[in-house]
């Protein structure tokens, strides 16, 4: 007979089998689709026979879009989902490429019949036929994750049931790991390493565990439906508690049409632009009065209910905003609806997380170009989806990268507005989001929020006093022990050595100062070591003079 350990040793290699055959597998793929740029340049057209797609197409013929978003296709779910997630970034791939990637689909056959039933019997304790009074055993629908089934709850409810498939899980989980380990080993490759492969894929695993976590899509539900509970003009499905877990979502069968099977008459229609104009006011709420909204308005997912009531499917994908990051990203719209180019600039800049190479005045003078092209134009003429595939592409070109938050905001923002095209092409999203800026910049100003700050403020400098004597006294025992260090890491090693070099002149005096200060070495003045005191005021005098060099070089004076 096999001991525990046999059978756990048993499992450790098939899963390390397993990855080897995925591993690859994506080596594979990802061979066979980007040598299609060599390919181009061999004289004989049978050589670039030999590569083709899974769908039979000629690699060598197909642009690096197109290539990459067929790779990962071929690759399955959790490769999918990771082109959807980088369909969000243009600052990270180009406008191009995440154009090409929100072309991804992820609609997959259903498990075999049976499957489905077993997962309930085994999350809800009972077979179909027990928890409900009817269910649907075809799924109307199956994506990537989940199938859903229509059923009747015994109190006479008609519900939707979402069933995660089986075993995607297990299959996500190892996927997860592989592209874990691809990031670590992009990191020590510097034309990847500028894309973050890391974070990126830090945050990919976070959206991907939460979409294998029905409960959070179910609390996104609730949360939605607390928001917007006093406005008639929205609905959400209701959920079901007591019939759902982390693997299984029951709701509301919400009864309308969705965007996308609306078929237009021709001439005027009043209650359409009605619809529209609530569709698009409900996730500027989202966005102005909430800072949590619902990330993936595309017209699969709206629907028009009676009295022109907006209906909103799947909330498993939203996205919420801190403060800080909510801040920015109003200051960033604010100064864009107002056209200040300068007061644009700083926004974008403070918004991103590593500052673009060309530094700030090349990152005015693309934005300001911007600014200009568009100032021109009336409000009615304004498309905010251009404007917005405008910026991501001078955010490309500076090398300069955006909080996730901030970039599916922008998404949103456009993917809105293109459906909103798609039922009234007059509309406009700039004609409604200024009221929302005007009213984000009284915000700034409310007594309450002014409070709020106050008292943070507050917090942090106790939090400061608190922890700076043991802070001095870890670096005092550190130059003691001789095992203090200075880690300093450039990007650019241009004339900023000076800069450097002062700066680790004024640290060092700051360090020898604070020694001298704390042993109270002698002549003492007051009780205050002399020497200390005026290593203190020379290292003042010292970091002023580097804190004006550095505003001079981030804003050189303009040529005559």
């Amino acid at each position: 007979m096999n001991s525990p350990f046999t059978h756990d040793r048993l499992d450790r290699r098939s899963r390390r089998q397993r990855n080897t055959r995925r591993v690859r597998q994506i080596a594979s793929v990802a061979v066979r689709y980007g040598l299609a740029n060599y390919l181009r340049k061999m004289p004989g057209k049978r050589m670039q026979q030999w590569l083709r797609g899974a769908a039979g197409q000629n690699i060598a013929e197909l642009s690096t879009a197109v290539r990459i978003r067929l790779a990962l296709a071929e690759l399955g779910t959790t490769f999918i989902k990771f082109g959807q997630m980088l369909s969000t970034r243009p600052d990270l791939v180009g406008p191009d490429v995440a154009r090409e990637l929100t072309q991804l689909q992820s609609d997959t056959p259903p498990d075999p019949p049976g499957v489905a039933e077993a997962t309930i019997q085994k999350e809800l304790g009972g077979s179909p036929a027990a928890v409900f009074a009817s269910f649907e055993p075809m799924p109307f629908e199956s994506a990537s994750i989940a199938q859903v089934h229509y059923a009747r709850l015994h109190t006479g409810e008609n519900v939707v049931v979402k069933i995660q498939k089986d075993g995607i899980e297990t299959q996500i989980e190892a996927d997860l790991a592989i592209l874990a380990d691809l990031a670590e080993l992009a990191e020590n490759v510097a034309d990847l390493k500028l894309y973050h492969p890391v974070a990126v894929v830090r945050q990919f695993t976070r959206t991907m565990r939460g979409d294998l976590d029905f409960l959070r899509e179910l609390r996104n539900i609730e949360q939605f439906r607390h928001n917007f509970a006093g406005d008639q003009t929205v609905h959400f499905p209701v959920p079901f508690p007591d019939f759902s877990t982390r693997c299984v979502l029951t709701m509301e069968r919400v009864e309308g049409v969705l965007v996308s099977q609306i078929k237009l008459l021709p001439g005027p229609n009043p209650q359409m632009d009605e619809f529209v104009r609530r569709g698009a006011n409900m996730y500027l709420e989202m966005l102005f009065r909430d800072a949590f909204y619902h990330a993936d308005p595309h017209p699969g997912n709206l629907m028009l209910l009676p009295d022109e009531v907006v209906g909103v499917l799947d909330c498993g994908m939203v996205q919420g905003l801190d403060d800080t990051l909510r801040e920015a990203i109003e200051d960033m719209l604010l100064a864009a609806v107002r056209g200040d180019a300068r007061t644009f600039t700083d926004a974008v800049w403070d918004l991103s997380t590593s500052p673009p190479t060309g530094g700030r005045e090349r990152l005015y003078a693309d934005l300001a170009e911007l600014v200009d092209d568009y100032a021109s134009q009336s409000i009615g003429g304004l498309e905010i989806g251009a404007l917005i595939n405008s910026l991501t592409e001078i955010i490309h070109r500076n090398h300069l990268f955006l909080p996730p938050g901030a970039s599916m905001m922008l998404r949103m923002l456009a993917e809105v507005e293109g459906t909103a095209k798609l039922l009234n092409p007059s509309f406009t999203l700039f004609e409604l989001i200024q009221p929302y800026a005007e009213q984000a910049a009284r915000r700034r100003f409310a007594p309450k929020r002014l409070w709020l700050q106050m008292q943070r403020g507050v917090r942090q400098w106790e939090r400061l006093v608190r922890t700076l004597p043991g802070d001095l006294n870890d670096i005092v025992q550190g130059m003691r022990a001789g095992t203090l260090s200075i880690h300093l890491e450039h990007r650019r090693l241009d004339p900023v050595v000076n800069r450097l070099v002062l700066g680790m002149l004024t640290s060092s005096l700051l360090l020898g100062s604070s020694l001298l200060w704390s042993m109270r070495a002698e002549p003492l003045v007051r009780g205050v070591s002399l020497f200390g005191a005026i290593g203190y005021a020379l290292a003042l005098v010292m970091a002023l003079i580097l804190f004006r060099t550095i505003r001079r070089s981030e804003h050189p004076p303009d040529d005559e």
